[in-house]
């Protein structure tokens, strides 16, 4: 696994959901705040307009993407003097939103213009988010290019067409393609940052090939006895230089977000896996299961073994 796609990996909670939503002129639609979700909008048809009362409207084409890492509430309508209604979606509610629970959706209205989107949601593990995604802008807009982003538009095409009609398989392939956009999203938007001037954050630190070649070293195997000059090997550098150039970027000494990855690790796996706390303490590099058990309770708040019954 490398880092960009741990982001991913170890955040998500549950079972994404999606929909392709058919939406007639006139019509408006709101879209609640959701804490704990990631989100995305792509025009697939048509045109709609972006509208916020903080911002000026921002009109939205076929091919537009729309990403909302930290599930923030926003407005589509076919006009923005076009009333909106309620919220397609609350807080409270386990499913993000009805827009995003089935796979097709017709908004049938008084036959105008018709515009498609297809939506889509993840829930995610506030307690596990990586940096990264915490990191990243309320709303991340990135307008159609198929010369640019051939990769992205293809992706668009094919859950489009697996969630317009369902076949053998279609349950497995979803989820797979929503990993596949969410991760191209990620890729392009980390990949551009640098011809705007990001010198330090994630974006710098993915696109450095010795901050990039230590955080892969730490991913790839938490359990190693890491140490600065040990990681600092790994990025080609000296000692005090990949420290300074590894906090300066990552916003943490390199020590610290190794421990960050390893009890991240533990979570995840006292969540998903069967595994005893022992076989968990080792693979995250504690030799001693009551030394893991401290350090995972001064993260997390709670001992291993209560973690894994609350969750």
């Amino acid at each position: 696994m490398d880092v960009l796609s741990d982001v991913i990996t170890v955040a998500r909670t549950g079972r994404p959901v999606s929909a392709c939503v058919r939406w007639h002129a006139p019509w408006g639609q709101q879209f609640a705040s959701v804490p704990g979700s990631v989100a995305f909008q792509v025009v697939l048809e048509g045109s709609c307009w972006l509208l916020s009362p903080q911002a000026t409207p921002v009109r939205l084409g076929t091919g537009d993407v729309l990403f909302l890492p930290h599930g923030s509430g926003h407005t589509l309508a076919d006009d923005p003097a076009t009333s909106a209604t309620a919220p397609a979606c609350s807080p409270e509610d386990p499913e993000l939103s009805e827009s995003y629970a089935s796979d097709s959706v017709d908004r049938s209205g008084c036959g105008g213009p018709v515009t498609v989107v297809l939506c889509g949601a993840y829930q995610v593990d506030r307690s596990r988010t990586h940096p990264l995604l915490l990191t990243l802008p309320d709303l991340i807009h990135l307008p159609a290019d198929p010369y640019r982003h051939p990769e992205l538009q293809a992706a668009v095409r094919l859950l489009a067409g697996e969630l317009d009609h369902r076949r053998l398989g279609t349950g497995a392939i979803v989820p797979a393609l929503l990993d596949t956009l969410l991760l191209y999203i990620l890729r392009i938007w980390l990949a551009e940052q640098p011809a705007r001037g990001t010198t330090t954050g994630w974006a710098a630190a993915l696109n450095d090939p010795a901050v990039t070649a230590a955080l892969h070293a730490i991913h790839q195997n938490p359990a190693a006895p890491w140490t600065v000059a040990k990681l600092a090997a790994e990025a080609g550098l000296s000692r005090a230089a990949f420290a300074r150039r590894f906090s300066a970027m990552i916003g943490q000494p390199p020590l610290a977000y190794v421990t960050w990855w390893r009890m991240t690790t533990a979570a995840r796996l006292l969540q998903e896996t069967e595994a005893p706390l022992r076989s968990i303490a080792v693979q995250v590099g504690y030799t001693s299961e009551f030394a893991f058990a401290n350090a995972f309770k001064r993260t997390h708040g709670l001992a291993p073994g209560s973690y894994r019954r609350k969750r």
